[in-house]
């Protein structure tokens, strides 16, 4: 089983960057998408074979998730039940018999670390809703977090120490992620891998140079592992400052 996540970044703009071309030629079963910046209808998706989930925010043209599955899920979520943290669009969770995805665009801390506090918040409620779900059926774990975990997840850690996907505190809220029994997939195959970025700058030639940051992953439960085959990266797929990412696994 091949899925695949993308930050696309307003997804009206990456069709008209080749956005069907790349899916046809990775060809997964599943599609997850995050910062959409669109409702469901606004364009239209030529991707026969697919069934789509979309979670859009009550902003119009702001964040919102999307997932396009040949799978079809015993069931389908959107958002996480709490109010205050569902008006965004950014959790889209299906379920299968022997596992349960979950699609998330995470808040950014934003400039001055003005959405900081807001970050915990969500942060907190996520891990407690990934918390119950594990209880159930391994999970998966896909999206733009919106963190460089270690210093090896970016160009220049130093520079950024403070600035916003590199804080101390964010950094601390994917640990505590991952110490609830989840694994970051491309960690565990590649833990020594430097240069592989998922996001950078349209600023300063950033992506030409690979002045990036890896901030968009696929986490698993522990127990899940084995099954996990490679966790790829396709910083060549243009179309978005993100580039795609892949998770390939044995089905059960």
């Amino acid at each position: 089983m091949k899925l695949i996540s993308w930050n696309v970044n307003g997804l009206r703009a990456c069709l008209g960057k080749g956005f069907l071309a790349a899916v046809k030629q990775l060809n997964p079963e599943v599609v997850c998408l995050q910062e959409i910046k669109m409702q469901k209808g606004q364009a239209e998706i030529d991707l026969p074979g697919y069934t789509q989930f979309w979670n859009s925010a009550v902003k119009k043209g702001y964040s919102g998730t999307a997932v396009f599955s040949r799978k079809k899920p015993l069931t389908e979520r959107y958002g996480i039940g709490i109010p205050k943290h569902d008006q965004e669009g950014r959790v889209i969770t299906l379920e299968w018999k022997n596992v349960t995805l979950v699609n998330v665009y995470t808040p950014n801390a934003r400039q001055e670390l003005v959405r900081l506090d807001y970050r915990m918040e969500w942060e907190d409620a996520f891990r407690a809703y990934l918390q119950q779900l594990d209880r159930v059926k391994p999970i998966i774990v896909c999206g733009d977090l919106n963190v460089a975990h270690n210093e090896i997840d970016l160009r220049h850690p130093e520079a950024n120490r403070k600035n916003p996907g590199f804080t101390d505190q964010e950094r601390g809220k994917m640990t505590e992620l991952l110490n609830i029994g989840l694994a970051d997939t491309f960690r565990v195959l590649y833990p020594d891998v430097e240069g592989a970025y998922t996001w950078w700058s349209f600023r300063s030639n950033a992506r030409s140079n690979n002045t990036g940051w890896r901030i968009d992953y696929f986490l698993v439960s522990q127990r899940l592992l084995p099954k996990v085959t490679d966790a790829v990266i396709y910083p060549k797929i243009l179309g978005s400052d993100h580039c795609p990412i892949g998770l390939e696994l044995v089905e059960s």
